[in-house]
């Protein structure tokens, strides 16, 4: 494809009528066609998609099943007044019950994630009377006001002031401590320095601490163990409610329903988007019966247009029937450990590759100049990016993409519906371009 003309025949209404809403601009090439593992472009090219689109094609793209939904679910009411309530939304909620424990049984379902961090911020603040937010440092929560506010892994500069109230703790990385005290293990002192910092910042009003089980867009970090039971302590010990955004770890990629159930910690509020909808929007925001009953009384408020949509809860009711008929949770756990292995093996054969880390099917390759000093590959990482799209493979990159103190790392996040044989050509093209990007630096 011509480089004066990316898209084709569509290359000057590209450049006449789209916003371009991100840095990076639009990869080249038109997707006109997607199934399983693979998007097509209008040549005909095949991608191996290993970032699952936006991390929301779980099941892959166009899953038969899914496309099944969507049709059924035509049938019925598409959209409804916000107050009206349909079987399928009633249904989703009982459905996803069954999979929390009896502290997260109350739900509303919203569109998109940074929609769902907003209501479990403002169900925070009206549960406690308080508005200070701790977020992790890194954190990808949201575009939206709140959600941005807590948003420490870029998207920040240039838009004024974010809301009041909000402090950042400094992210378990233990191959990049942020406070310069350990060395690739983390001992969870950066939590107890954090909140000696938030301490000294409260004006005496703490809300809420939200973070993600696993940073994703901060450079795939996993906590350590006991960290979890640490920030749990923490906030009971201030009168702060935990939310736990699990847009991109929740529903089977990391090895279990979800992540929090691999690290002894309920929270008091989840949310949950990307993979719960398939690829349709859809968002959910959980909480106790408890604090469901304290807020409504104080007269919780959160209205919007697609609140308890149909259409896409009778999508996700069949993902999630699917997920389990499937064992797709085990699955991915299985599949992980084979990925994290040949991702390793890769690491044992570039030097430039200093860490490999992560859970599941949801993996971190950090790249590095230098292992001894672990100074950043910063360049070298978007040449990967771009030599892995050129040779048919779509990955992403996290970290230095946004905040080069998290480095540089690439994020990997095949379907969950992929097959060894495919698990195993997105290696041997990470692999390929690793060789020749290095070959030109």
């Amino acid at each position: 494809m011509s480089t004066d003309a990316p898209y084709g025949p569509w290359s000057a209404d590209v450049a006449d009528h789209l916003i371009r809403y991100t840095a990076k601009g639009f990869l080249p090439g038109m997707i006109v066609r997607a199934a399983g593992s693979f998007v097509y472009d209008a040549d005909g090219r095949a991608i191996l998609d290993f970032a699952s689109g936006q991390m929301c094609a779980t099941l892959g793209h166009n899953h038969p099943a899914v496309v099944a939904a969507m049709q059924d679910a035509a049938a019925e009411p598409l959209h409804l007044y916000s107050n009206m309530l349909s079987p399928s939304v009633v249904e989703l909620a009982v459905e996803l019950a069954r999979l929390l424990p009896p502290s997260l049984q109350k739900a509303m379902f919203l569109s998109t994630g940074s929609e769902a961090n907003e209501a479990a911020i403002r169900i925070a603040k009206l549960a406690t009377g308080g508005f200070e937010i701790i977020a992790m440092g890194h954190s990808w929560h949201g575009m939206t006001a709140a959600s941005n506010a807590s948003t420490y892994s870029g998207a920040r500069k240039g838009y004024g002031p974010a809301m009041p109230g909000t402090m950042a703790l400094p992210p378990p990385n233990g191959y990049r401590c942020p406070i310069r005290h350990c060395a690739d293990t983390c001992d969870t002192t950066c939590l107890d320095v954090g909140f000696e910092m938030a301490d000294m910042q409260s004006v005496g009003a703490f809300a809420a601490v939200m973070c993600e089980p696993v940073l994703a867009a901060g450079g795939i970090v996993v906590p350590p163990e006991g960290y979890m039971q640490r920030l749990r302590e923490h906030c009971d010990r201030r009168g702060l409610l935990l939310i736990f955004d699990e847009a991109q770890t929740a529903f089977g990629r990391l090895g279990s329903q979800f992540v929090f159930e691999q690290q002894g910690v309920e929270p008091d509020i989840l949310t949950l988007s990307k993979s719960l909808g398939g690829g349709l929007p859809l968002a959910a925001t959980v909480t106790s019966a408890a604090i469901e009953a304290d807020v409504h009384a104080k007269g919780f408020h959160f209205y919007t247009s697609h609140v308890s949509d149909p259409f896409p809860a009778r999508v996700a009711l069949r993902i999630l029937r699917l997920m389990a008929a499937e064992r797709l949770v085990e699955k991915a756990k299985a599949d992980g450990a084979y990925f994290l292995d040949g991702l390793r093996a890769l690491q044992q054969r570039h030097e430039v590759v200093g860490d490999v880390r992560g859970l599941g099917l949801l993996a971190g390759v950090e790249l590095v100049q230098d292992r001894a000093t672990k100074t950043p590959a910063t360049a070298l990482g978007p040449a990967v990016v771009r030599r892995c799209y050129e040779m048919g493979l779509q990955i992403t990159q996290s970290g230095a993409a946004r905040d080069p103190a998290s480095g540089t790392v690439l994020k990997l996040a095949p379907p969950l519906t992929a097959s060894r044989a495919e698990i195993d050509l997105g290696l041997d093209i990470l692999d390929r371009a690793l060789t020749d990007t290095a070959a030109r630096a």
